[in-house]
C-alpha cells in the first residue's frame, strides 16, 4: 500500500473531541476514529527528538543516541538505519513534510537519511535556535516561514501547517500515477510554541471557559491541523488510492501540553513528565484493502518503535541482520485483522532524559518509568496498578508499592538490565 504517516506535535490524548474535549473541534478525527483501528494504549517517548528517533529506527530512543531535544544530543546515531531507507528496499518513494528534528548538520538531514523528498524547517521548532546546534532559519515564523526544500532555504507564503499539507499532497498527486508506492511522514510543527497563526484560526475559542489566549491559539492551531487532515482524505478519495493506502494518525509525538488543564483524558501528567499522560497517545490505523476493520479499538500495550517491523512485514521488505539486531519494536499488524488476538506480556521504559551532560547516572532513576500492561514503575519509588479505580483521580495517584512489593521488584531488575543495555548507545554523551 501506499503509506502516509501524519504526526502533530505537543497534541495531548484530551486534546480531541472524540476523547471526550469539552471545548475542541476536530470533526475530521472524529470521523477518523470511526473508519480506523484505534490503539488506545500506544506510547510515545514523553518529548520530541526521542520520539521521532524511536519512529525512525524501530527501537528506544536512547538506543540511537538521542537523549535530548538541544544541544547535539538531538541527532540520530548515523548507524542507525531508518524507516524510509528500509522502506526504499521495498520499492518506495520516501517524503517528509515539517519537522524532522533529529539533527541538522549535513549527514544528519532527512536527504542523508533516506527520504526523496524534503520540506521541512529546522531544528526543533519553527524560530529555535539553542547554542551548540544547527537549529531553524533566524528569525523564522510560522507565517510565512522560510523552508529547507530539497537542500535548499525556500521563502514561502502562507501558514506552516497549510504549507506543509500542500506539498505533501502535490508531492503524493505527482508519485500515485505511478507503479512505485509512496511513504509521506507529514510530521507537523504544530501545535508546537511559538503560537503564531492567522487569528480567523483561533478566535472562536476565545472566551470559552478557562480559554486563555494562549489556550484559544493552541486549540486553532489543533483545529487546522485536523482541517487539513480531512482535506487530505477527501483527496485520496478524489484520486481512487484511499482502499490502498495505509494512514496512520499518530496523535502526537508525546503527551499533553497547553490543553491538559482543560482536559486531560483521565491521566496524570503531560509531556516531560514520566506518567502515562507524558506517554500515552492514540494511533488511529485506516487500510480497507488490508482489511483492517474501522470503528474498532486495540488495547494491546504498543509503542512508537512498533510501527518500523509494522511497516517491514506489510511490505516484505527484507531486513539484514544488523537491522533484524537493531529493531525492539513489535509487528502490529497481526493485531490490524485481530485486534483481540494474543499479544505476550512486555515492558516499556519512559525516560525524560535531559539531564546536565555527563549527568546520566545521577539521573537513572529520575523521571523515569518501566511498565507492563498493568503496573507502572515510576523513579523507582512509585508503583502504580493502571487497573485500579482510583475515584476521582487517575489512577497513577494511588502508590501501591507496599502492596505489591514483589512487583516492582521485578520491574526494577528489568529497568537495571535495560539501563546497563543502553549505555553504549547513547554516543552524544
Amino acid at each position: 500500500p501506499n503509506i502516509i504517516l501524519v504526526m502533530p506535535d505537543d497534541v495531548g490524548y484530551g486534546d480531541y473531541a472524540c476523547f471526550g474535549n469539552p471545548v475542541m473541534r476536530t470533526p475530521s478525527v472524529d470521523a477518523f476514529k470511526e473508519q480506523s483501528l484505534l490503539f488506545a494504549r500506544f506510547h510515545v517517548s514523553p518529548t520530541c527528538a526521542p520520539s521521532r528517533a524511536a519512529l525512525m529506527s524501530g527501537r528506544h530512543e536512547f538506543k540511537s543516541g538521542v537523549t535530548h531535544t538541544i544541544y547535539e544530543r538531538e541527532r540520530m546515531s548515523l548507524e542507525t538505519v531508518t524507516l524510509p531507507q528500509m522502506l526504499k528496499t521495498a520499492g518506495y518513494t520516501t517524503g517528509i513534510f515539517g519537522k524532522w528534528h533529529l539533527g541538522d548538520e549535513e549527514a544528519y538531514r532527512p536527504e542523508s537519511r533516506g527520504f526523496d523528498e524534503v520540506y521541512t524547517h529546522g531544528g526543533g521548532g519553527i524560530g529555535q535556535t539553542y547554542p551548540g546546534s544547527c537549529g531553524d532559519a533566524p528569525g523564522n515564523t510560522n507565517i510565512d516561514p522560510a523552508l529547507w526544500h530539497n537542500g535548499k532555504w525556500v521563502k514561502t507564503k502562507g501558514y506552516c501547517t497549510d504549507l506543509f499539507f500542500d506539498q505533501a499532497s502535490k508531492w503524493m498527486d505527482s508519485k500515485r500515477g505511478k507503479d512505485q508506492p509512496f511513504f509521506a511522514y507529514i510530521s507537523l510543527n504544530a501545535a508546537h510554541s511559538p503560537y503564531v497563526l492567522p487569528k480567523e484560526y483561533y478566535e472562536h475559542y476565545l472566551g470559552k471557559p478557562e480559554v486563555s489566549e494562549t489556550i484559544a491559539k493552541f486549540f486553532g492551531m489543533i483545529e487546522n491541523i485536523d482541517t487539513n487532515f480531512g482535506k487530505l482524505l477527501g483527496k485520496l478519495d478524489e484520486w481512487g488510492i484511499a482502499d490502498n493506502t495505509l494512514v496512520i494518525y499518530l496523535a502526537s509525538d508525546n503527551g499533553g501540553t497547553k490543553g491538559i488543564h482543560i482536559h486531560n483524558a483521565g491521566m496524570r501528567g503531560s509531556k516531560g513528565r514520566p506518567y502515562q499522560g507524558g506517554t500515552r497517545v492514540p494511533c488511529f490505523v485506516r487500510w480497507p484493502g488490508g482489511k483492517v476493520p474501522a470503528g474498532k479499538e486495540c488495547s494491546a500495550l504498543s509503542s512508537g518503535m512498533d510501527l518500523f517491523p509494522t511497516l517491514a512485514a506489510i511490505t516484505n521488505a527484507e531486513l539484514a541482520e544488523p537491522v533484524k539486531n537493531q529493531v525492539e519494536g513489535r509487528n502490529l499488524a497481526p493485531l490490524h485483522n485481530n485486534p483481540d488476538g494474543e499479544w505476550p506480556t512486555r515492558t516499556l521504559v519512559h525516560h525524560v532524559g535531559r539531564w546536565d551532560k555527563g549527568k546520566a547516572e545521577d539521573w537513572k532513576y529520575t523521571a523515569c518509568a518501566i511498565q507492563d500492561a498493568r503496573f507502572t514503575l515510576v523513579n523507582n519509588k512509585e508503583l502504580y496498578d493502571l487497573e485500579a479505580d482510583s475515584g476521582d483521580k487517575p489512577p497513577e495517584y494511588d502508590n501501591v508499592i507496599k502492596k505489591y512489593p514483589e512487583v516492582a521488584a521485578r520491574l526494577r531488575a528489568e529497568y537495571e538490565t535495560w539501563w546497563k543495555e543502553v549505555q553504549p548507545f547513547m554516543v552524544n554523551e
